[in-house]
C-alpha cells in the first residue's frame, strides 16, 4: 500500500487507486458499506492526485474524504485543523477503528513530539494532525518536506476567507503549501460557505483548477425555531433558557452564550434548577476548560453553555439540542454552531433567542473590528440576513439553504414557522411612518420616545413636536405594535441604533432601503405577536431518551441498550476517552436490536469495523448476555 519514504510525490498515474478499494476500506476501518452523498466523489478526486473544495453538511462525513484517500495513497496524510480538542477527539477515534494517527500540539511534552516525528519518519503513521499555528512554527515545514504525504487536507477550511464567518490570519498562509508541497493533493473541507467564500478559498489556497464539491445544505433532522426575547431581556434569556433546558431534561445539549459572564451567569441558573451544567469560555484557564470539555463529552446528559470558543471542538454525535442565548454574527456561524446537534442523524433541535439589542451589539462589536470596508460591509449584510431570517415567517432551513445557493430548496416542515406560519401583515405604511418619525425628530431620541411621538403620548410635549406632520400619525397601531415595526426595521437594516453611552438611539439605516420604503418600491411585512408571551418552541417525539428511535421499540430493546451504554461507560472511562470514539449511540442501537450472539452476527453492524470488532467483540457479547 505504502511506497518508500522520499519526498512528497503524487501517486503514478500508472497505478490508480479506484473507489472499490476504497469502499473495501470504508468497510473495513469504519463499518459503512458505501459512500453517503458527494463523498465518493471527493475521495476519487483525491485518490486520483488533484486538488479539490468540498463543502459538506455538518455531520456529512468531510473527515471521510481526506482520511480514506491519506490512508489509500502512498505516504503520511496530513491534516491541519484550527483546534487542539478537535483535533484530540478525531485521533482518538481513529486509533479505536486501527488507524495510526497521531497529533502535534503546543500542549505536548518534547518526549511526545519527538516520539511523533520518529514515527512519521519511519512511515507509522497514516495521518498527522497539526495546527496552521503550528505549521508556520518553528522548524515543521522543513521537517515535513523531509516524509513523504499521500495528502494534505484543511479542515474548516472557511477560515481561510476574510468573506467568511471565522476569519483567521494564520490560514491565509496556507497557500504557501502549493509552493513547499508541489504534486501533493490538496483538500479544502468546510461545512459552511456561501459562494462569495469558496471563490476566496479556491484563490487563498491556490487551489487553482479545483473542483467544488457542493452538496445540499439540508439538516432534516434538526428541528429549528426562533424566539424574539420580552422585556427585560438578559432577566428574562435566562429564565427561558432555564424553561427550554428544563423541558429536555435528560438529553445532552449546548446553550451559546454572547459572553463569558453571560455563560457564567446562565450555568450558575441552570446548576440552581438541578441541571448538569457547566460553563465554557477562553477567559478560562486551559486546563480548566479541558477537564470540563471531557465531563461533557463523556456525559449521556450533560449541558455545556459556551461562548464560540467552543465551536468547532464539539464532535459529540448526541447532542440533542443547541440553544442560542445570544444569536451568532451570521447565518454560516448560526448554521455551523446549529450543526452541532443531531450529528448522529437522531432528531434534534435548534433554537434561538433574538432581540433588537443583539442586533445592536453584533453591529457594535463588527464596527471596532480592524477590517478594510468592503469586508465589514459584506460581514454587517451577512448579520442583517440572519435576523431578518429570525425575525421572518419563511422556513427556516429553506431561508438557510437559498442563502448557500440551494435555490431548489423546499420548506422543512418541522420548523416552527412550518408547524404554526405567524400571520403577517403588510406594515409598509407603518414602517414609512416610523421613518419619517425618526427623520422629523432629527435622528436624537431612542424607540420609546419616538412611538409616544407616533402614538401621540409623548408627554409635556412641546409645541415644535405637534406641529411635525408625524405627531400622532399612528394613534392606530398599540405601543407593542410599533415596537414589533420597529424591531423589524432594525433587523431588515432600515433603522439602527446608536449606542449613545448606553442610551440608545434610533437612526435611519441604509440609505437606499430607507428611499425604497419611502416611495413604495419595497414592501416591509412583519409578523404578528404570538397570543402568548412565549412561542414554544416545537418538540420532537421521543426527547428526554437518549434516541428518539428508542420510543417505537421493545421494553428489551431498550434494557439491552442501557447495558451497553453501561459497558461502554466503563469501557470510555478506563481509556479516558468520550464514550462516543468507542461505539456512537446508533450503532449499540442497532446491536441492541439485532441482538447477536456470536461474532458474524456482530461484524456486519454500521460502525463496528475490523479493529472495534477484534478490540471489544467478545465484551460486546457479554454485556448482551448478561
Amino acid at each position: 500500500m505504502r511506497a518508500p519514504l522520499g519526498h512528497s510525490r503524487p501517486v503514478p498515474a500508472e497505478s490508480p487507486i479506484d473507489l472499490t478499494e476504497a469502499r473495501a476500506l470504508l468497510e473495513r476501518v469504519w463499518g459503512h458499506a458505501d459512500f453517503r452523498g458527494l463523498q465518493a466523489d471527493v475521495v476519487a478526486e483525491a485518490l486520483a492526485g488533484r486538488d479539490a473544495l468540498a463543502v459538506l453538511p455538518t455531520g456529512g462525513g468531510k473527515s471521510v474524504c481526506y482520511q480514506v484517500p491519506a490512508i489509500l495513497r502512498p505516504g503520511m496524510g496530513l491534516v491541519i485543523s484550527p483546534l487542539i480538542a478537535l483535533m484530540t477527539d478525531q485521533v482518538e477515534g481513529l486509533r479505536q477503528q486501527g488507524v495510526r494517527a497521531a497529533r502535534l500540539d503546543s500542549g505536548m511534552t518534547l518526549d511526545d513530539r519527538s516520539a511523533v516525528w520518529r514515527a512519521a519518519r519511519a512511515g507509522e503513521l497514516d495521518l498527522l494532525y497539526v495546527s496552521p499555528e503550528g505549521l508556520a512554527a518553528g522548524a515543521m515545514l522543513e521537517r515535513l518536506g523531509e516524509i513523504e504525504l499521500s495528502l494534505i487536507a484543511i479542515d474548516e477550511a472557511h477560515c481561510v476567507s476574510q468573506w467568511g464567518h471565522d476569519f483567521r490570519p494564520d490560514y491565509r498562509n496556507l497557500g504557501r503549501l502549493a509552493e513547499v508541497f508541489p504534486g501533493v493533493p490538496r483538500l479544502a473541507v468546510t461545512a459552511t460557505a456561501d459562494a462569495r467564500t469558496r471563490d476566496d478559498i479556491v484563490a487563498s489556497l491556490r487551489l487553482g483548477e479545483a473542483r467544488v464539491f457542493v452538496d445540499s445544505f439540508a439538516r432534516p433532522n434538526l428541528a429549528l425555531a426562533a424566539e424574539k426575547k420580552g422585556a427585560g431581556t438578559r432577566a428574562w434569556t435566562e429564565r427561558r433558557v432555564v424553561e427550554l433546558v428544563s423541558a429536555r431534561r435528560g438529553r445532552s445539549g449546548v446553550v451559546y452564550c454572547g459572553s463569558r459572564d453571560g455563560c457564567e451567569r446562565l450555568a450558575e441558573a441552570l446548576q440552581g434548577a438541578g441541571i448538569d451544567a457547566l460553563a465554557y469560555h477562553a477567559g478560562m484557564d486551559g486546563r480548566e476548560r479541558d477537564r470540563r470539555l471531557a465531563r461533557f463529552l463523556a456525559a449521556d446528559a450533560g449541558v455545556m453553555v459556551a461562548t464560540i470558543a467552543f465551536g468547532m471542538g464539539v464532535d459529540k454525535p448526541d447532542v440533542r439540542f443547541v440553544i442560542h442565548a445570544d444569536p451568532p454574527g451570521s447565518l454560516e456561524a448560526y448554521w455551523q454552531e446549529i450543526g452541532r446537534a443531531g450529528r448522529d442523524g437522531e432528531p434534534a433541535e435548534g433554537l434561538t433567542l433574538y432581540g433588537p439589542s443583539d442586533i445592536a451589539w453584533t453591529l457594535k462589536r463588527l464596527d471596532g473590528r480592524p477590517m478594510d470596508e468592503a469586508v465589514k460591509a459584506a460581514q454587517v449584510g451577512k448579520a442583517r440576513r440572519l435576523f431578518a431570517m429570525l425575525d421572518g415567517a419563511v422556513c427556516r432551513p429553506q431561508a438557510v439553504r437559498r442563502y448557500f445557493g440551494e435555490d431548489g430548496a423546499e420548506i422543512c416542515g418541522v420548523c416552527d414557522v412550518c408547524l404554526d406560519p405567524p400571520q403577517t401583515y403588510d406594515a409598509t405604511v407603518h414602517a414609512q411612518k416610523a421613518l419619517a418619525a425618526v427623520q422629523r425628530l432629527d435622528q436624537r431620541f431612542g424607540r420609546g420616545r419616538v412611538i409616544d411621538h407616533l402614538t401621540g403620548r409623548t408627554k409635556d410635549v412641546q409645541g415644535w413636536e405637534q406641529g411635525l406632520s408625524t405627531w400622532g400619525v399612528g394613534a392606530d397601531l398599540s405601543p407593542h405594535g410599533w415596537r414589533e415595526v420597529i424591531d423589524h426595521l432594525m433587523f431588515e437594516g432600515l433603522l439602527e441604533e446608536d449606542a449613545n453611552d448606553g442610551r440608545p438611539l434610533l437612526r435611519l439605516g441604509d440609505p437606499a432601503g430607507v428611499r425604497a420604503v419611502y416611495r413604495g418600491e419595497r414592501t416591509v411585512e412583519v409578523a404578528q405577536a404570538p397570543a402568548s408571551a412565549a412561542r414554544v418552541a416545537p418538540r420532537r417525539r421521543g426527547e428526554g431518551k437518549a434516541s428518539a428511535a428508542l420510543e417505537h421499540l421493545p421494553e428489551e430493546v431498550r434494557m439491552r441498550f442501557e447495558r451497553l451504554r453501561a459497558w461502554r461507560r466503563d469501557r470510555a472511562a478506563e481509556q479516558r476517552v468520550p464514550p462516543y470514539v468507542i461505539f456512537q449511540d446508533r450503532t449499540l442501537l442497532e446491536i441492541a436490536r439485532i441482538n447477536p450472539a456470536r461474532l458474524p452476527e456482530l461484524a456486519p453492524v454500521p460502525g463496528v469495523g475490523e479493529a472495534k470488532m477484534a478490540r471489544y467483540g467478545e465484551a460486546v457479547l457479554k454485556a448482551l448476555a448478561a
